[in-house]
């Protein structure tokens, strides 16, 4: 068995650099994330399906023409290419899982590409 406190996990200053949590090829990705205030994951997508979990603070999750503003606790679910974006703008945290793990097509030389920027 693996364990994580997620809250207590520290996360690199300016979340360029995810911290990955478990990753296994044919299986999945954890990756944990954390997002300063006014910061954004610019409208991207990814090979795999995913889940976001927002686990502190808020963020807005825009996709396709849908838009939804979350807190602790809830969870997104996105098909492999969708494309959407997250932005908080006063900070967060958020799990993401990505399966199967790489997601057929998955460029491999740059593992976790989010495109995190700075408002």
């Amino acid at each position: 068995m693996q364990h994580w406190k997620l809250s207590e996990i520290d996360t690199p200053d300016g979340s360029r650099s995810p911290v990955v949590l478990h990753s296994e090829d044919g299986q999945s990705r954890v990756v944990l994330l954390a997002l300063d205030p006014g910061q954004e994951l610019g409208e991207h997508q990814v090979m795999e399906a995913a889940l976001l979990h927002v686990v502190q603070g808020r963020l807005r999750v825009e996709a396709g023409s849908e838009s939804v503003e979350a807190g602790p606790g809830e969870l997104f679910r996105f098909d492999p290419k969708e494309r959407r974006s997250v932005t908080s703008d006063s900070g967060a945290r958020l799990l993401l899982t990505f399966s199967p793990w790489p997601g057929e097509g998955h460029y491999r030389g740059d593992e976790v590409t989010s495109g995190v920027t700075a408002g």
